[in-house]
């Protein structure tokens, strides 16, 4: 199935997860922090099941600290119910969130649903096609690449998923739940918090002002739009 890192640092909680995920199929490594140099680990690693409230360097940091040198997908584990420590840990990076406690199988769905949004990326037509020319912003569609005024954007999976659906319909606006089923997958039950994170860490590497988007809008009460040529 899949190699997985999981960085939990409660032993017995640790434990049922790695088991529970042997017995499914997968390789599981556990790791009690993320003090250590994680280079290494990552190489190895299909996607990483990532605590937040880790002693020392917390899941946050940790999952910028990932981010900052791969776009290895990450599931963080959280088990509080406050919905601004669950974006944080989105906005850090994090491509899925599941709160504790979780039976194997759910997880497992959980896992493979991510690792689908990484590999199934979606069909791209014969032709490059490239975002308005006065963002300086260029999309190979068919290399999956993407480039700022001629320098190369590092962009994770499921970032790249979200800018190809909306760039494939520009000046139309797409609801969350209409990215959801497209960018993430037909069957996945996730919430509009995902979107919202991606599309907050989409415009701090494409925009110019994160803060005054240009090329991903907003449309307040509906969801959002790519801009389209001027």
């Amino acid at each position: 199935m899949a190699s997985i890192l999981l960085i939990e640092d409660d032993p017995a909680g640790a434990e049922a997860m790695r088991l529970g995920l042997t017995r499914l199929g997968h390789r599981v490594r556990h790791r009690a922090d993320g003090n250590t140099d994680l280079a290494a680990e990552i190489a190895e690693t299909d996607l990483i099941l990532l605590d937040l409230g880790l002693p020392g360097a917390d899941g946050y940091e940790i999952c910028r600290r990932v981010r900052a040198v791969s776009a290895v997908p990450i599931v963080i584990l959280t088990a509080r119910s406050d919905d601004v420590d669950t974006v944080a840990g989105l906005e850090a990076g994090a491509d899925d969130y599941v709160v504790k406690p979780v039976t194997p199988r759910v997880l497992d769905a959980r896992i493979k649903a991510v690792l689908r949004r990484t590999v199934a990326l979606p069909q791209a037509p014969q032709a490059a096609a490239a975002a308005p020319s006065d963002t300086g912003l260029d999309i190979d569609r068919r290399a999956l690449r993407v480039h700022r005024d001629g320098v190369p954007i590092t962009l994770t999976p499921t970032e790249i998923r979200l800018l190809l659906v909306l760039s494939e319909s520009p000046g139309q606006v797409l609801s969350r739940q209409q990215l959801l089923a497209a960018a993430w997958d037909q069957d996945y039950l996730g919430d509009s918090r995902l979107v919202d994170a991606a599309i907050q860490r989409l415009r701090a590497k494409i925009e110019d002002d994160p803060s005054d988007p240009r090329i991903v809008e907003t449309v307040r009460g509906f969801g959002y739009r790519f801009v389209p040529p001027r």
